[in-house]
């Protein structure tokens, strides 16, 4: 590293390669998005995140092929009004479905038809406060979400034209007003792509501001600040369209969700990386004259721990193509092709932008050395100011002097918060995500209020019976947790195939309702096998949300058992070869983890405790794990390799404390900057994202203040020697020459 970092830097921030960096950076970026499309374009928010073997997808197709629905994908429309409904708002939706059925919406394929209902039987359809009505409405189910919400708004026109107002616009609660919600898989569709679709432009809009904010508050130099913002605006211009030409192609799927956190991750990650090789510019600059000596010996001191910081954080993205959940595999290589385009334009475009700006990138705080400030005031007429001096670092002398205290205090921290993340409940409930106004959410509370909430989402239950008779619908009724049993009806290709609609009697999206799943399954095993029916266990099927949502919980089960191990392994591998010591990869690992567990304590008592959330995503301990593990180490990598690197001219300590002070600046500030892009996640009004920004920020600020200046470096003073085991110590002074300079200073 040290004999081709010279000519590295030559090569892209030379005289003239500073320019024809800048030029190939410029032509890339705009050849990519003038041939291919950008990644938003291809988004695919309906893209299956279940495999096809998986129990609930393999009943789905039973479904559909033994009970076909001609009807498509139902919009639930509920209707309602807080003094009650009354015979002429019935005749109004009795008006409505006659139009609807005369004149289908776009895409629509079947309305139920309450004009056709004799008055008597339309109000046994009424809540038993007679203030709330469902009017489902069916779609194709090819269709994508914006051709349903097409087909819903024209639904809005046509009611507002019979009723005299816009129901869909009304609020719930307005007493004399009729209000309309739709809810079901259509609403909840439409309203889940409208919230990310939403979120997009904030979220890009308000990490650029924080950022840009951050630069200047922390550099105080306009142009500094633009400087690392150009950089990661190059890395996605260059990015976006690749990955738009991957989906394009079918090679990849994207979804809103993924490129959100992409774009969080580029800017906050990518920031990163260019304030590593600055702030190093910087401090040679206090000390070099020739500012392209100093850009060099900058990129030689830096390109190695960011490029291996980079490389561990694409490596441990990557391994999300394990993933069984389509959720998760989405993500891998969005995440992962964006650090690693990142991290190159970190090492190429950012020193040639520094070369080009030169000293002036500093501007109004410029570094000089003491012969050119002594240059300059002489000119000016001033007295010559004193000599920039580099502060000592009391973090890092108090790592050394009191390393004890230091571990101990930070372990009964870390390790108290670490205790509350046992305590997390967790739910795959999409709806729960939702802000509490959104219309399908209120369509669901109504339903629930009213009706019962399994109504929304019915478990379907399928058995063959082998042409026997079962007493499996007894069995259902006697359950405490089921609502209704619909008549048991039969396959229409297999007669022998029997199938149920359950109503339970609970919320069909909650963690309660899943656990149910296993118990319907051995309910029906059990009167299949009294039946006499071999192999009863490959004779049932069961669909619908609740079956979805429990194989849901299953496969993140089943991909964390892989992807966790995985990403410590590729981590741990990484770190043996950079550090060449197997006690400081075990140490650098296990602080990382203790601190992502106390992450999740900590946010756990802020989400639960302070915001008043009942339970977290299921997903968020995964995402987050694979996120604070790796952007963790980074922290790790840069101010270890400072010290690796002093421990060859000094003794351990004095360069554990010269290693903490010289990069503790950088390291704050980068951390400071990657906590606020997460945190701007929480802005959003997505719960996963609020409490994955909330948990992955307090993981990174835990590292930032806590981990990386603190723990780290006292555990490294009291291992000395051992912690490059097995690794020679080259160099290093015996402890009478230590203990002398120690006191020295």
């Amino acid at each position: 590293m040290h004999e081709s970092g010279p000519d590295y830097g030559r090569w892209v921030a030379g005289k003239r390669s500073k320019w024809v960096t800048l030029c190939v950076w410029v032509l890339l970026a705009l050849a990519l998005n003038l041939l291919w499309p950008a990644v938003g374009d291809k988004e695919d928010n309906n893209a299956a995140n279940l495999k096809e073997d998986v129990p609930s997808v393999i009943a789905e197709a039973v479904a559909d092929k033994e009970f076909p629905s001609n009807g498509g994908v139902p919009a639930l429309i509920v209707w309602h009004k807080e003094n009650g409904l009354k015979e002429g708002d019935l005749i109004k939706l009795q008006e409505l479905t006659a139009n609807l059925e005369s004149n289908p919406l776009p895409y629509q394929t079947f309305v139920v038809p309450f004009h056709q209902l004799p008055p008597q039987a339309l109000s046994a359809q009424l809540s038993e406060d007679q203030s709330t009505i469902v009017l489902p409405v069916f779609f194709d189910e090819d269709q994508e979400t914006d051709e349903l919400k097409e087909g819903i708004a024209e639904l809005e026109q046509r009611s507002e034209q019979i009723l005299g107002s816009n129901p869909f616009q009304t609020a719930v609660k307005s007493g004399e007003e009729i209000s309309a919600r739709v809810t079901g898989p259509v609403g909840i569709s439409i309203d889940a792509t409208g919230l990310f679709a939403d979120a997009d432009v904030s979220l890009m809009i308000a990490t650029v501001l924080l950022v840009l904010i951050l630069l200047l508050l922390i550099y105080r130099s306009p142009i500094l600040a633009l400087i690392p913002l150009v950089g990661v605006g190059f890395a996605y211009m260059v990015t976006s369209p690749i990955l738009g030409f991957m989906a394009d192609q079918g090679i990849i799927t994207v979804d809103s969700q993924s490129i959100a956190i992409m774009t969080v991750l580029l800017f906050g990650a990518g920031t990163d990386y260019c304030l590593f090789i600055i702030s190093r510019f910087r401090q040679l600059l206090w000390h070099e004259p020739d500012k392209r000596k100093a850009l060099f010996q900058a990129i030689t001191g830096s390109s190695g721990a960011i490029a291996m910081s980079g490389f561990t954080v694409v490596l441990s993205l990557f391994a999300l193509l394990l993933a069984q959940y389509g959720a998760y595999q989405r993500f891998a290589v969005p995440f992962s092709l964006s650090i690693l385009i990142m991290f190159i334009a970190s090492l190429t475009l950012v020193p040639a932008l520094l070369a080009i700006f030169g000293r002036g990138s500093f501007y109004p705080f410029i570094p000089r050395t003491p012969e050119m400030q002594a240059e300059r005031a002489r000119k000016k007429g001033k007295p010559v100011p004193a000599p920039h001096k580099e502060k000592e670092s009391w973090i890092g002398r108090i790592v050394t002097t009191k390393p004890w205290t230091v571990v101990l205090v930070a372990l009964v921290l870390l390790g108290g918060l670490a205790t509350f993340s046992s305590q997390i409940k967790f739910t795959y409930d999409l709806l729960s995500s939702f802000p509490e106004d959104v219309p399908s959410r209120e369509g669901f509370t109504i339903i629930g209020e009213q009706f019962s909430e399994g109504e929304l989402a019915p478990v379907r239950l399928m058995v063959d019976s082998g042409g026997k008779s079962l007493d499996l619908e007894e069995r259902l009724k006697a359950q405490t947790y089921v609502d209704q049993v619909s008549e048991p009806q039969n396959g229409a290709e297999n007669s022998n195939i029997i199938g149920y609609e359950i109503e339970l009697s609970m919320n069909p999206y909650s963690m309660e309702a899943m656990q149910h799943i296993p118990d319907l399954r051995e309910i029906s095993e059990a009167s299949l096998q009294e039946a006499g029916i071999s192999n009863p266990a490959e004779a049932v099927w069961i669909s619908g949300q609740t079956a979805t949502q429990y194989d849901t919980e299953v496969a993140g089960e089943h991909d964390a058992k892989i992807i966790i191990p995985v990403v410590i392994g590729l981590i741990a591998f990484l770190l043996l070869i950079y550090l060449r010591s197997i006690v400081a990869t075990v140490y650098l690992i296990a602080t990382v983890i203790l601190s992502y567990f106390s992450a999740l304590g900590l946010g756990w008592i802020i989400i639960h405790y302070g915001l008043g959330a009942d339970a977290i995503q299921g997903a968020i301990p995964l995402y987050s794990f694979v996120f604070l593990v790796a952007l963790g180490e980074d922290y790790n990598i840069f101010m270890i390799s400072s010290i690796w690197q002093k421990r060859k001219q000094m003794p351990l300590k004095q360069a554990i404390r010269e290693g903490v002070g010289e990069t503790s600046s950088v390291i704050t500030s980068a951390g400071l900057i990657l906590a606020g892009t997460f945190a701007v996640l929480a802005s959003l009004p997505i719960q996963v994202l609020v409490q994955f920004g909330i948990i992955t920020a307090i993981g990174v600020m835990l590292d930032t203040f806590i981990v990386r200046p603190f723990l780290v470096p006292a555990i490294t003073t009291l291992l000395g020697k051992w912690a490059f085991w097995p690794g020679k110590v080259h160099n290093m002074t015996d402890e009478k020459s230590a203990t002398t300079i120690e006191h020295t200073s």
